[in-house]
């Protein structure tokens, strides 16, 4: 597991952030701060590996905050400030990120982080199946996943998001890489960034598939297979 620290001034940024690491297996928060002097003593009891660092705060900014770690762990900017980027470079932050901070984004920051830190990497899904469940492999954990639960599966460039009727699992892999490990007669590819439960859908039209009351867009280039196999069902 990564280890990560928060510090930020404002609350709600932090929660964003604790929202964004509960989706990934890999990452856990250690802790969260207000200001860079509660981050002092957090770091003084406990092994951090990532820091997510906001710049404007009171009594100490988070670039001098940084300037101060004789070995700070690695370290992510969160700020609205574009101005700062720079110097942030200057001190080998792993990545900038602007708020507010798209999971699109903070998923590529974290890949960053895993390029540039040795030994360290996310396990990537691994899949096996029956008639009527897979499991997903991460990190040693194997989560059963039932067929007849799943909604659809999003792509989030290195990662896939796989919607449950009753929960989102994140995981590290390419969806070009799980889809033909599905059974074609569930699930369809409808899209670059989509494969879709076929009997889950609840509506369609020309330019997407309804599903639990999300649109999802049909690929022009997967359009015709889509519509071959929806006048069949």
């Amino acid at each position: 597991m990564v280890r990560c620290l928060l510090i930020d001034d404002e609350s709600p940024a932090i929660s964003l952030l604790k929202n964004h690491i509960e989706m990934l297996n890999d990452l856990e928060v250690v802790g969260s701060c207000h200001s860079a002097i509660e981050a002092f003593e957090i770091l003084k009891k406990k092994r951090v590996d990532l820091v997510f660092l906001d710049i404007e705060m009171p009594v100490l900014k988070g670039i001098d905050f940084l300037k101060t770690l004789k070995s700070p762990p690695k370290v992510i900017i969160t700020t609205a400030y574009r101005e700062y980027a720079l110097e942030g470079y200057d001190l080998d932050i792993v990545d900038y990120l602007l708020k507010p901070i798209s999971f699109d984004r903070f998923i590529k920051a974290v890949d960053r982080y895993y390029e540039r830190t040795p030994g360290v990497s996310t396990n990537p899904v691994e899949l096996t199946s029956n008639d009527a469940f897979f499991f997903v492999n991460v990190n040693k954990k194997h989560i059963k996943i039932w067929y007849n639960d799943v909604l659809y599966i999003e792509s989030l460039k290195d990662y896939i998001k796989i919607h449950t009727t009753h929960q989102k699992i994140v995981v590290k892999s390419n969806i070009g890489k799980i889809e033909p490990q599905l059974p074609e007669e569930h699930f369809v590819r409808i899209h670059r960034s989509y494969i879709i439960a076929i009997d889950k859908i609840t509506a369609y039209t020309q330019k997407d598939i309804e599903i639990d009351n999300i649109e999802i867009p049909i690929g022009s280039s997967y359009a015709a297979k889509v519509f071959a196999l929806l006048s069949h069902t």
